[in-house]
């Protein structure tokens, strides 16, 4: 296929990492249209959970085509969003009885603002209007979400075309200013929230929006209980509602359905799924709320705003089918066991490898951090973005890295690595094998650009 005729059309000619033509996919494995095989080594975007290929889950989405393709929300109820929503629910616990369901995290994390927002209004509290997030942080590719993303490059386009979140630190536990403990740091930057709504004032504060772990915006910067237990002090004392973004964190990539289970104390008001719900195979996210605020609003204005896809009949019976493998294959187990083994062995890598500064994350969702320089931490500079290399070598060994440079660099640059669950042991130290080999060859090139680790 000739290079624009796709989606590509559209992203920067600069480009220079190559496209491979995908042909086929089954478990952790793609095959380009040149015979060649890959291991995916991020699920994409951190999406194919499930891996590529399940049958049982192709023969739930035929089977519900043929019964019913579509019903629409607002005319219309169905067995398979009941059913979906009653099992999403269940999983998720107490605190999260109602759940909206959607197309995809963006759309997802806008039905959170939306609902906040349509809460407070009939409630009496028309002034709740400000969103804060973290700086550096993503939250989705629709108008409002790139505004409350955390990135200072996206700031000339957002710039009086959205209303920007207000933004504090992200409590980055790799890099520390000096003085400061790992520790210490993120107490710091927890104090900080508190700061920016009495600086605000916290009758203007709607929300706190953050990723219990990063994704590619932090390289998988897991919050930490701590830090948790003192943001969610924080919102309760000022009043303004804690949602967690657990887009691609959530649904089990961490070794717990949701990744904010990790902290009991710290429970949030909202919680956005996406990715790993329908795992690739359709399009499907839900925001989490619980009863007490739904049934609230739904008692007075009620929630009215709805997209032609919510709750599409085929996307629910594709979640469900989805919950049914995370089950007949143990999953949520797999990705606490696998994911500790699996960073066991990138940490003896790391000792191989000294443009391997910082590894980390929670269960299969980790990334990995690219230096200079190791001792002093030090990023590699603009002329060799680290993050387009490492993904064409990658390739030439057989892996597909998700990686791009966020922010500019100025926060560092990083990998993910975040296979399917599906994976097993073998299959992951053969990844770690061709990421060795991957690694070699990508610091032959860096080479002119570092500072040698003595």
């Amino acid at each position: 296929m000739a290079p624009g005729k796709s989606q590509d059309a559209f992203y920067a000619r600069a480009g220079i990492v190559p496209l491979p033509l995908m042909v086929r996919a089954e478990g952790v494995r793609m095959w380009d249209d040149q015979g060649n095989d890959y291991i995916d080594v991020s699920s994409g975007p951190v999406v194919s959970n499930l891996g590529h290929g399940n049958e049982r889950v192709a023969q739930a989405m035929a089977d519900q085509a043929r019964k019913l393709d579509f019903a629409y929300s607002r005319v219309s109820r169905h067995q398979p969003n009941i059913d979906l929503v009653e099992r999403i629910c269940a999983l998720a616990g107490a605190g999260y009885e109602r759940a909206c369901l959607a197309s995809g995290g963006s759309e997802a994390m806008e039905i959170a603002l939306k609902f906040l927002r349509q809460y407070v209004v009939a409630t009496g509290q028309p002034e709740k209007r400000k969103i804060i997030t973290l700086q550096p942080s993503y939250h989705g590719g629709t108008i409002a979400t790139l505004a409350i993303t955390g990135d200072e490059a996206l700031d000339p386009f957002i710039d009086g075309f959205a209303v920007r979140s207000e933004r504090i630190p992200a409590p980055f536990q790799y890099r520390v200013p000096p003085g400061h403990t790992p520790q210490s740091y993120r107490m710091e930057c927890a104090e900080t929230l508190a700061a920016k709504i009495m600086e605000i004032g916290p009758e203007n504060v709607l929300a706190f929006v953050v990723e219990p772990v990063g994704g590619l915006a932090t390289g998988a910067q897991p919050l930490l209980e701590d830090y948790a237990n003192r943001v969610r002090e924080i919102c309760t004392s000022h009043g303004v509602y804690l949602v967690y973004d657990e887009v691609m964190c959530g649904t089990g990539r961490t070794g717990r359905f949701l990744a904010s289970h990790a902290w009991p104390d710290a429970q949030a008001d909202i919680v956005v799924l996406a990715k790993g719900l329908g795992s690739g195979y359709a399009p499907l996210a839900a925001m989490l709320a619980p009863a007490a605020m739904v049934d609230e609003l739904a008692g007075t204005t009620g929630f009215n705003f709805s997209h032609t896809y919510n709750a599409n009949p085929i996307a629910c019976a594709t979640g469900l089918a989805v919950l049914n493998e995370y089950d007949r294959g143990n999953l949520i187990d797999a990705a606490a066991a696998l994911g500790s083994s699996l960073k066991k062995q990138l940490t003896d890598l790391a000792e191989r490898h000294p443009t391997i500064g910082d590894i980390r994350g929670s269960g299969l969702l980790m990334a990995i951090e690219l230096v200079m320089d190791r001792k002093t931490k030090t990023p590699f500079p603009a002329a060799f973005p680290p993050t387009e290399h490492i993904r064409i070598c990658g390739l030439k060994h057989g892996l597909v890295i998700y990686s791009r440079r966020t922010a500019d660099g100025r926060y560092g640059d990083w990998f993910m690595i975040a296979p399917p669950l599906t994976i097993t042991a073998d299959e992951c130290t053969e990844l770690v094998t061709r990421l060795d080999a991957a690694l070699t060859e990508f610091e032959a090139l860096a080479l002119p650009h570092m500072h040698k680790d003595t």
